[in-house]
């Protein structure tokens, strides 16, 4: 059945290369899983006939935004790394040498249970608002363990209904790297963390090219700890996003420009960190480059599935303007994953609705801790945000 919302007190349809494309007062036609019309509410009568087998749904003046879209997640883990953020926050650095506890916890879990938990997190993102999410591996640094993890993930797409783009991170900490089998276990990028004590650049060249060799799109963990010219080298091979940046340098930020290089921020673990980085919205901004705002969901630095909060963070911690931490958080995610069919709300594009539990955007930055998102869609249907299926 097809869907006609109304009432729609300021719909964001994020048309166009910049804006938000807002329409008051408006109205949204799904047909076929699918945007088919946007505009005013007093113009439904005519494109929506009475005799039409359409659903009518009414959004009470709210928020309408495309659903959000989250282009960097490690959802699928195990155990807990809370030793680690006590001791962060007693005044430790972090230097990533975490990651390996749990690797250690992730391989020992079953198959089941990785799922059970992925599908817990997967489920929470869809009550926050988010249709759309990358999902990497990284977590158990063998092959094995690597496309045990791409097995997970390829299972959790048929159980949740969202839109998931794999990711194969075998190079998330030395000594794994990229591995051509990923793309038969349902990869679509690869991706590796150059910094500090991890991957150099060189390595990283060398584990970029062959998984792109193997068919794979390329991203980045980038500038995270250190500057290291892993952002140099994202514009270098063409990647499509480069991840994190906090240190991300000038000339670097001109180069990703040039190249069409997305810089995919994470406030949360900017905050979590405490390194209080925050010069590189301005330096990326002011060179440029396209920008999205994603959570980092991951086990020792973000855990966290709300798309909201990193919005949030992003106006109060970056000073990132709210439309455009909005834009970020849906056509700059799906841009970092090369998608032209989510995050915005333009004809024919995936009829994927985040709808807030607010009339103006502005409240959810404003409202701290409060509930931001009321109804999610995922194709024109109604996720029911109990437990996450559609209904």
């Amino acid at each position: 059945m097809d869907l006609l919302v109304r009432r729609i007190g300021r719909l964001h349809t994020m048309a166009g290369a910049t804006g938000s494309g807002v329409v008051e007062d408006a109205a949204l036609v799904v047909r076929d899983g699918r945007v088919a019309w946007t505009g005013p509410d007093a113009q439904v009568g005519s494109v929506v006939a009475a005799s039409d087998d359409v659903a009518e749904w009414d959004a009470e003046g709210a928020v309408v935004l495309p659903g959000f879209v989250d282009a960097h997640t490690h959802l699928v883990w195990a155990g807990t790394r809370r030793e680690e953020f006590v001791a962060r926050l007693a005044g430790e650095s972090y230097d990533g040498g975490g990651i390996r506890t749990t690797v250690a916890a992730t391989r020992a879990a079953s198959d089941d249970a990785l799922m059970a938990l992925a599908t817990t997190r997967a489920r929470s993102a869809l009550r926050n608002g988010t249709t759309t999410m990358e999902i990497k591996t990284g977590y158990g640094l063998s092959v094995a363990e690597e496309l045990r993890q791409l097995d997970v993930i390829a299972a959790l797409a048929e159980r949740v209904p969202m839109r998931i783009e794999p990711t194969y991170l075998g190079a998330h900490v030395v000594p794994a790297g990229a591995d051509p089998a990923a793309v038969a276990h349902g990869a679509r990028w690869v991706d590796v963390f150059c910094d500090e004590g991890a991957f150099t650049v060189d390595q990283a060249r060398t584990i970029l090219t062959a998984g792109r060799d193997a068919g794979l799109g390329l991203r980045i963990h980038a500038e995270e700890i250190a500057h290291t010219g892993a952002a140099g080298l994202a514009a270098e091979l063409g990647c499509a996003s480069a991840d994190h940046l906090e240190h991300v340098s000038e000339p670097d930020a001109r180069a990703m420009a040039s190249a069409g290089v997305v810089a995919v921020l994470l406030p949360t673990v900017t905050l979590s960190l405490r390194t209080f980085a925050f010069g590189q919205y301005q330096v990326l901004r002011d060179a440029g480059v396209q920008l999205a705002v994603s959570t980092d969901c991951n086990p020792g630095t973000s855990w966290c599935e709300s798309m909201p909060y990193a919005i949030q963070l992003a106006c109060l911690v970056y000073g990132m303007p709210i439309g455009d931490a909005l834009r970020a958080g849906t056509r700059g995610g799906a841009a970092a994953l090369r998608r032209d069919d989510v995050g915005h709300l333009e004809l024919g594009a995936c009829a994927d609705l985040a709808v807030l539990a607010t009339d103006h955007e502005a409240d959810l930055v404003a409202h701290l801790g409060a509930p931001a998102v009321a109804a999610t869609f995922v194709a024109g249907r109604r996720v029911d945000l109990a437990d996450g299926a559609p209904s």
